[in-house]
């Protein structure tokens, strides 16, 4: 609740993208697509892959490589809940593994994602000590990653319309509409405005859209492009 938080949402125009995606028998789910697209991105913006910390002293501490956290939708025991898969480093993964641990988050018993298990590990905790974890966790810059990740994404896309603004201890959260029949779709970034400002926030959206309609939609239609048989030659005996 202390991050000072600010929103920025664009319309991103993916026409390529949403083509590519409609030619694929089994399409990824738009959460790994856009979390490997802001990887990428992340890769040239270090600015991304930036945390504040403010123990012991106001410093900022960037990290090597991106690690997503995405918010998965589930009901256990009759009961909503809300828990996010660790993505890390989705630019060096094939889109096809990104969507795997996406969707390993939304079907597996929860005792088989590393994830959920260190989560439900801390609830069960007293309160002094998951106060201190989580002091800890957010105090170190590599050990906040991977608690907390570099990036969030989340979104109600799934349930219709709508514009999220949610809260995160990570710098960065990406949140997206549904996509519409003119081939665009809203995205909405909140970020720790203590690490960059609204010029370089309005700079990724357009390379994230840019991102969206030629490496990722590359990466769908190659999946999907048909192999070329090889040239047998046959010699007269």
């Amino acid at each position: 609740m202390r991050v000072p938080f600010v929103s920025l949402r664009r319309t991103l125009t993916i026409r390529s993208l949403a083509e590519a995606r409609a030619a694929v028998s089994m399409p990824p789910g738009w959460a790994a697509i856009f979390a490997k697209a802001f990887c990428l991105v992340a890769r040239d913006e270090p600015v991304l892959r930036t945390l504040y910390i403010g123990w012991p002293w106001p410093h900022f501490y960037e990290l090597p490589r991106s690690v997503g956290m995405i918010a998965i939708a589930r009901k256990e025991n009759g009961e909503d809940c809300v828990l996010p898969q660790k993505v890390a480093a989705a630019d060096e993964m094939p889109l096809t593994a990104v969507d795997a641990l996406v969707r390993h988050g939304q079907t597996a018993p929860i005792d088989q994602v590393p994830a959920f298990r260190k989560i439900l590990r801390a609830t069960r905790l007293p309160l002094p000590l998951r106060r201190l974890l989580w002091a800890v966790g957010l105090s170190i810059g590599r050990q906040r990653a991977n608690y907390f990740g570099s990036f969030g994404i989340t979104s109600v896309a799934a349930f219709g319309a709508g514009e999220l603004h949610a809260l995160s201890p990570g710098p960065f959260i990406i949140s997206y509409g549904t996509l519409r029949p003119d081939q665009t779709i809203d995205v909405v970034i909140r970020w720790d405005h203590r690490v960059t400002d609204a010029a370089m926030i309005a700079k990724v959206l357009s390379r994230l859209e840019q991102v969206l309609n030629t490496q990722i939609a590359a990466e769908l239609l190659a999946a999907q492009a048909p192999s070329v048989p090889k040239t047998v030659r046959v010699v007269a005996t």
